[in-house]
């Protein structure tokens, strides 16, 4: 049973649930283990939990721009359709090597300088995720433990997921031509 999930802009949850997106940029949530340079994130899987709060048209780059909603507070039930699991995560050594994934994102620069220069003692991370789409979507009520600016939502029993039956939105060659791509740019030094 899926037990958490992440919250995420819902549009880059939705590109993620068509197989357009499968990486995340993230900073906190995540620890080195295993050794140098082997990082994972808090929850290794988990339910993608749209969020509308805090997106901005203007940071979504132009293709997909319409896509995207604003609201003054998140809706009081919220749509879950699909989970995802960290299948690889990197530091990001400069904006240089992520500027050579700009294909692969739909954020405008601005976005990108933005999580770059918010907090720059702490690292930024890109993840990697194996999206799955639940064979069954389900609506929940937004409660209070749900809300507000947070990464993980833990869920009420009630709200937990099975994932038996859900199918990756992209095949396994595919996404591990993404893997190995990302790889290259960003473990250049």
């Amino acid at each position: 049973m899926l037990s958490v999930a992440l919250k995420e802009w819902a549009v880059v949850t939705d590109l993620m649930l068509e197989g357009r997106l499968a990486i995340l940029l993230r900073k906190g949530g995540i620890h080195e283990s295993g050794g140098p340079g082997v990082f994972e994130l808090e929850f290794e899987r988990f339910l993608l939990f749209p969020s509308w709060l805090h997106q901005k048209p203007e940071m979504i780059k132009p293709a997909f721009r319409h896509r995207v909603e604003t609201y003054g507070e998140e809706p009081a039930q919220i749509t879950l359709a699909g989970w995802g699991e960290a299948a690889r995560i990197w530091r990001i050594g400069s904006r240089q090597a992520f500027d050579q994934l700009d294909d692969l994102h739909p954020w405008m620069p601005a976005q990108i300088d933005m999580r770059f220069s918010y907090r720059p003692e702490n690292p930024i991370y890109v993840v990697a995720v194996r999206v799955h789409r639940l064979a069954q979507q389900r609506t929940i009520t937004l409660n209070a433990a749900y809300g507000g600016c947070r990464s993980w939502v833990p869920l009420t029993p009630a709200d937990e997921f099975d994932e038996d039956g859900s199918q990756p939105v992209i095949d396994d060659d595919t996404f591990e031509q993404l893997v190995t791509r990302v790889d290259a740019s960003l473990m250049t030094p």
